[in-house]
C-alpha cells in the first residue's frame, strides 16, 4: 500500500435506512437507493465502529479509511498530525421524511463518560425543503431545566424550542449540549465530529404499531444541555471573491472544522499540504486535477483530497458550488 502514491480519494456512500428517512438522497443526490421510502442518510466519510468508508475506486480501490489512517497517516493529514486512530470527521447527506426526534448531543468529556465516545458538534448546510419545514435549534430564551422536564412529562415540548424556517443554503452550527431536530422536509448536508452519540429528549409522542413509545434519555440528556446557549440562527456568511473569481463564504467554524462553501464559475486551487480537503459537490459538476488525469464529480458527490496532494486544482462545468471542509 505504501508504494502506491495518493491521489483524491473517492469513497462508497454508506446508506443508513431508518424510518424518518425518505427517497431525496436519490432523487436529488443521485445516490444508490434501493426500493422503499427510509433512505435517511448517506455516510460519504466514516470511521465508527463498524461503519468504515471504503475506497471505492483507483489503485487503493478496496482500502478502507481506517486502513489508510493506520499505513498513510502523515500522507493522509499532513506531517504536523498527531498520531491519530480515527478519522476525526463524520460527512453525509441527510433526507428527513419525518421529524427526527429532539435530541442533544455531548461533549468530550460526557461522550467518554456517558456512552465511551467522542463529543458531537456539528453543522448543517441546507439543501432543499419542503414548503413550511421546520428546523428546530436551541431553547426559546428563559427555558429551565425544570420547565424542559416538565414539558416532556406532558408531551409539550414544541414550544419551548426555537423553530426556524430553513432555506436552501442555511448554514446552522449545532455545538454539544444544544437541543435540536430536523424537522420533516428538509434535505441537507452535515460535517460533525466522529461520534454517534445522541440523547432523545422528547419523539413528538410518537409510538410503534404496538403503542408504545421510543425509548428517551433524558437523565443523560439533561446532563448534556446548555441551558444558558438559548436560540440558535442560522449563520450569516461574508462572502469574498478571489482574484480568479471564486466566490468564498465561510460558514462553520469551531475546535473541530472548518466549513467553507466555493462558487466556482473558472478553474481555482483548493486544498493544503499540511491537512486534508473534504469537498462536498452540492451543485453541478466539478473536475478535480490528479495524476490519472482530471476527474469528475457531480451533484452529490464527495472527495477527501490528502495533504499530500497539496494545493489541487478543480475545474467547474459551468457553474459549481462546493462545501469544503478542513480542520482547523
Amino acid at each position: 500500500m505504501q508504494s502506491i502514491p495518493l491521489e483524491p480519494l473517492v469513497f462508497w456512500p454508506i446508506s443508513r435506512q431508518l424510518v424518518w428517512g425518505g427517497r431525496k438522497l436519490g432523487t436529488v443526490l443521485g445516490k444508490p437507493i434501493g426500493e422503499g421510502n427510509d433512505y435517511a442518510e448517506s455516510w460519504e466519510l466514516a470511521d465508527h465502529d463498524d461503519d468504515v468508508s471504503i475506497v471505492s475506486e483507483g489503485p487503493l480501490s478496496g482500502t478502507t479509511l481506517r486502513e489508510l489512517i493506520f499505513h498513510r497517516r502523515i500522507e493522509l493529514f499532513g506531517p504536523g498530525s498527531p498520531s491519530i486512530k480515527q478519522f476525526p470527521l463524520l460527512v453525509k447527506f441527510l433526507d428527513a421524511r419525518e421529524n427526527l426526534s429532539v435530541q442533544v448531543h455531548p461533549d468530550d468529556a460526557l461522550g467518554k463518560e456517558l456512552v465511551g465516545d467522542n463529543g458531537k458538534t456539528e453543522a448543517w448546510v441546507v439543501l432543499a425543503v419542503d414548503p413550511g419545514a421546520s428546523i428546530y435549534a436551541g431553547l426559546k430564551l428563559g427555558v429551565t431545566r425544570e420547565m424542559l422536564e416538565e414539558g416532556i412529562k406532558t408531551g409539550d415540548v414544541e414550544r419551548l424550542l426555537h423553530r426556524i424556517e430553513p432555506k436552501p443554503g442555511d448554514c446552522i452550527m449545532v455545538h454539544a449540549g444544544t437541543v435540536h431536530a430536523i424537522g420533516a422536509g428538509v434535505l441537507l448536508a452535515e460535517i460533525q465530529q466522529m461520534s454517534n452519540a445522541t440523547f432523545r429528549v422528547f419523539d413528538w409522542n410518537r409510538v410503534d404499531a404496538a403503542g408504545r413509545p421510543r425509548q428517551l434519555h433524558v437523565e443523560q440528556a439533561m446532563r448534556c444541555i446548555d441551558f444558558d446557549r438559548g436560540p440558535v440562527d442560522p449563520i450569516v456568511p461574508r462572502p469574498y471573491v478571489m482574484e480568479d473569481g471564486v466566490v468564498r463564504e465561510p460558514l462553520a467554524i469551531c475546535d473541530y472544522f472548518e466549513l467553507e462553501r466555493w462558487t466556482l464559475e473558472a478553474p481555482s486551487e483548493i486544498g493544503d499540504d499540511d491537512r486534508f480537503t473534504i469537498l462536498m459537490v452540492l451543485e453541478g459538476e466539478i473536475r478535480v486535477r490528479s495524476a490519472r488525469g482530471d476527474r469528475p464529480f457531480r451533484k452529490g458527490q464527495t472527495v477527501l483530497l490528502p495533504a499530500s496532494i497539496g494545493p489541487t486544482m478543480i475545474y467547474p462545468v459551468d457553474r459549481a458550488v462546493v462545501l469544503a471542509c478542513q480542520q482547523p
